[in-house]
């Protein structure tokens, strides 16, 4: 019953990931590369700098992320393909929920995010 390597790694990530964004938005850094790219919302932001600023500058005091669904995929060239299906609760907001994948590359024996793109579930057919 062992979950194969890259599933390991990717929920190990997954809750990495949304630990330090609860608890310390700014540590986000340390997980994403100067090539990485963001997608937040149809907002593109491209390098680390660029990433912390975005994702630090979020209007919200507080917030909780809770996961409902994880899924990840090893892709040819030995990264990982995650999508998390989740609802967050910002301040005093309504609970949302949101869809986010990150592409995981492994560098110099550490797992970073190249690849990261965001939306909430929201459906404006409008």
């Amino acid at each position: 019953g062992d979950k194969p390597i890259w599933e390991q790694i990717g929920s190990s990530f997954i809750q990495h990931y949304y630990q330090l964004f609860d608890n310390d938005r700014t540590q986000l850094g340390a997980i994403y590369i100067d090539a990485s790219c963001l997608t937040w919302e149809g907002q593109q932001f491209q390098g680390k700098a660029a990433i912390v600023e975005k994702l630090s500058s979020l209007p919200f005091q507080k917030i909780q992320h809770s996961i409902t669904a994880q899924d990840h995929q090893p892709t040819p060239d030995s990264c990982i393909i995650s999508m998390v299906v989740g609802q967050l609760k910002a301040d005093e907001d309504p609970i949302m929920g949101f869809h986010q994948m990150f592409l995981l590359k492994n560098i110099n024996d550490a797992w970073v995010c190249t690849n990261d793109m965001f939306r909430l579930a929201l459906h404006n057919f409008g």
